[in-house]
């Protein structure tokens, strides 16, 4: 599926709700305040538009539950 051409140069945070155990170590680390903890114990990306793609994230997921994709 092709990009919207308005989001071209943003990052794209995916989180595997399958993967992720609830640490909550990626809604600490994050300096923006993207991701968050829904009802279930596992996080989920609530505020996409605040990704700066810095990768704090996906770099300290224990279970590689996250991915940071800069086009």
């Amino acid at each position: 599926m092709p990009k919207d051409p308005a989001n071209i140069g943003k990052p794209e945070v995916a989180i595997k709700d399958s993967w992720c155990k609830g640490c909550g170590i990626c809604v600490a680390l994050c300096p923006k305040k993207v991701l968050v903890m829904n009802a279930q114990g596992k996080a989920v990306v609530a505020c996409p538009e605040k990704c700066v793609g810095c990768k704090m994230c996906a770099e300290h997921c224990p279970d590689y539950a996250i991915t940071v994709e800069v086009e």
